[in-house]
């Protein structure tokens, strides 16, 4: 039976991966897999989340299946989160998911159950995995522009033009915040016009928001998602857990269909149960539990936010650093661009062959299309991938 199966192509971001963990030199900096880390190169458990674990410990009487939708409890803390007061509680249905990328598959599953003809429209360039998954699924890709690889900004002018080709029927995939993998984002004013153009068009909105603290807080990361929710008929929305929590294996999100409408709520969340059922029927709970307690006590949460903020700070005093080195370099504000990103990645701009310049010459290993992972950084790695990025002459 399986004897007509072929290979899929490698994943670039594992195969860089082992790479690195093959490489022997004791200078080598790994920009490239996606998950934060502190200035000693650890991923750590974050306090708050440890004393929730601690807690939960003493007190769990069972490891019994949860709903199909996951505890409601942790549904409506993250909601809560990711769109505070800008929508109806009444208004929004959600179903956990192992994580982020749970929640994209379950919400692209949800538009081709609506509309099996749709097509989504996509960032280009947008993180990997949703290409993956919709070509996997056979979901028409549609992409629109998104970075000007001049300015390393948002290409806005193109997106719009792009994103207006969308109708009725069709869906446009947008990043909350920091985006991935370029670290440029809309302003809250570029997200009025996509809202304006969305209504015009009738297209609907599904928003990835995979980093909500990262950027320039829990709030201001949020501002386009909720002026979204808050202003179109009906929306999706994939949370991920992943990163703001450090709780990664966890396999922690939330898929969320809002509706203006709030009699369409019960029908939404019957149908992200049945999606649930046919996939993994009950979604992983240890994960979600966690952050249901620390975003329901006040002491856990307050440490949460004050760890979460010093990450987010950090990631900044790292991107200033490294710009300022570039500046101080090259005689140039060319690099500026990377303290006005936001998240976890930037876009460089170097070619491919730059890439592996650096790689070859300085053991610096980042994806091949020159995203690099702020968070891979410390002090004193700054100034050696700065000689590198000249050095290869990007």
């Amino acid at each position: 039976m399986f004897e007509s199966l072929t290979e899929q192509p490698p994943d670039k971001i594992l195969m860089l991966m082992q790479a690195y963990k093959e490489d022997p030199r004791e200078q080598k900096i790994d920009l490239g897999v996606g998950v934060y880390k502190d200035p000693e190169g650890r991923t750590p458990i974050m306090r708050a989340v440890k004393a929730a674990e601690k807690q939960l410990w003493e007190v769990e009487q069972t490891k019994a299946y949860t709903g199909l939708a996951g505890d409601p409890a942790f549904g409506e803390a993250l909601s809560r989160l990711v769109l505070g007061g800008a929508v109806p509680a009444g208004h929004v249905a959600a179903a956990a998911t192992p994580g982020g990328t749970g929640a994209c598959r379950q919400g692209f599953d949800m538009i081709r159950m609506a509309n099996p003809d749709a097509k989504i429209y996509v960032s280009d360039p947008t993180w990997p995995n949703h290409l993956s998954i919709l070509k996997h699924m056979g979901i028409p890709v549609v992409p629109y522009r998104y970075f000007d690889d001049e300015t390393r900004g948002v290409d806005f002018d193109g997106m719009m033009a792009d994103i207006a080709q969308a109708g009725a029927g069709d869906v446009v995939l947008l990043h909350g915040c920091c985006h991935n993998p370029t670290g440029a984002n809309l302003n809250l004013t570029q997200w009025q016009a996509v809202v304006d153009l969305l209504l015009k068009s009738g297209a609907t909105p599904m928003i990835d928001i995979a980093y909500q603290g990262f950027g320039d807080g829990l709030e201001a990361d949020a501002e386009g998602v909720r002026l979204v929710a808050s202003s179109v008929p009906e929306c999706l929305i994939a949370a991920s857990c992943s990163k703001n929590f450090g709780i990664y294996r966890e396999r922690t999100g939330l898929l969320m269909a809002v509706a203006n409408d709030p009699a369409r709520q019960k029908l939404h969340q019957q149908t992200l149960n049945y999606l649930n059922r046919q996939n993994f029927s009950f979604p992983p709970d240890h994960g979600a539990r966690l952050v249901t307690m620390v975003l329901g006590d006040d002491a856990l949460r307050a440490d949460w936010q004050e760890e979460l903020e010093a990450m987010r700070t950090g990631m900044l005093k790292l991107r200033e650093q490294l710009a300022q080195e570039l500046q101080r370099l090259s005689g140039s504000d060319r690099f500026g661009f990377i303290a006005q990103h936001r998240g976890m990645f930037s876009r460089l701009g170097a070619t491919p062959e730059q890439v592996e310049t650096m790689r070859e010459q300085h053991g610096i290993y980042m994806v091949g299309d020159s995203r690099l992972n702020i968070a891979g950084l410390n002090a004193k790695s700054v100034p050696v991938l700065a000689q590198a990025i000249i050095d290869a002459g990007v």
